[in-house]
């Protein structure tokens, strides 16, 4: 059985219910919807920064022509010309081969390229950097492949309330985040605002568990409830 898809009407019905307005006369889909991209994106972030599995992806091979230095998102995509994958954030690790040869080997990211390899000719590529929104390296006098892996961005974007949103295990925090986002901006109700807050990082606390249980296989115990939560504010 697949896993439903999380739709953006779903949050934003909760989040309605939330406000005490159900039937949506204030907090309307459109009312709303700024505030539920802010929400995903601060998931989105909080997710990269805790490298949870969700944000993690593997490109897939990118054949790169003797003589190329860089891949970059404005590319065509062919080997004289190579692409990043457009859902990167940030490459965690690459690996490259001989062009259609295994297996793949790891490269080493360095701040900077070294210059003492810059006129000598070299089959493999070695040493990458990221700077500037691309992926450089020194040029190869064959051609050869690349995978990425790399910090993927989570989330399409939100136009309505009909947008799928690609995440399962979440919804809690979403609806009880949009929720305090649309009583502190709009409402400008400080104290719905605190207290919603804390419902939804008990609720970022529980999908960061589930996210960190997945990758190391071993139980982990929530952060209970602390009043300060509301003295502090928004994940201080």
């Amino acid at each position: 059985m697949s896993v439903a898809q999380l739709v953006a009407s779903t949050v934003m019905d909760g989040s309605a219910s939330l406000l005490n307005d159900t039937a949506k006369n204030v907090y309307t889909y459109n009312a709303q919807l700024p505030y539920l991209k802010i929400a995903m994106q601060e998931l989105q972030e909080h997710f990269e920064l805790n490298n949870i599995p969700v944000t993690e992806e593997t490109s897939a091979i990118i054949t790169v022509q003797a003589g190329v230095t860089a891949i970059t998102y404005d590319a065509a995509g062919t080997p004289a010309n190579p692409a990043l994958p457009s859902d990167m954030v940030e490459p965690a690790q690459l690996w490259e081969r001989q062009s259609g040869i295994d297996p793949f080997i790891p490269m080493t990211k360095r701040d900077y390229l070294p210059h003492y390899l810059e006129d000598i000719q070299s089959e493999q590529f070695i040493y990458y950097v990221w700077i500037d929104q691309q992926i450089r390296f020194l040029a190869a006098v064959q051609n050869n492949d690349i995978k990425i892996d790399y910090i993927k961005q989570l989330f399409t974007t939100v136009v309505d309330q009909n947008t799928q949103i690609n995440i399962i295990n979440a919804t809690t925090f979403l609806e009880y985040r949009t929720a305090s986002l649309c009583a502190e901006f709009i409402e400008r109700n400080l104290s719905s605002a605190q207290g919603l807050n804390s419902y939804a990082l008990l609720g970022l606390d529980r999908v960061t568990g589930i996210g960190v249980k997945g990758r190391q296989n071993i139980m982990t115990r929530r952060r209970p409830f602390r009043a300060g939560y509301k003295k502090r504010g928004w994940m201080t």
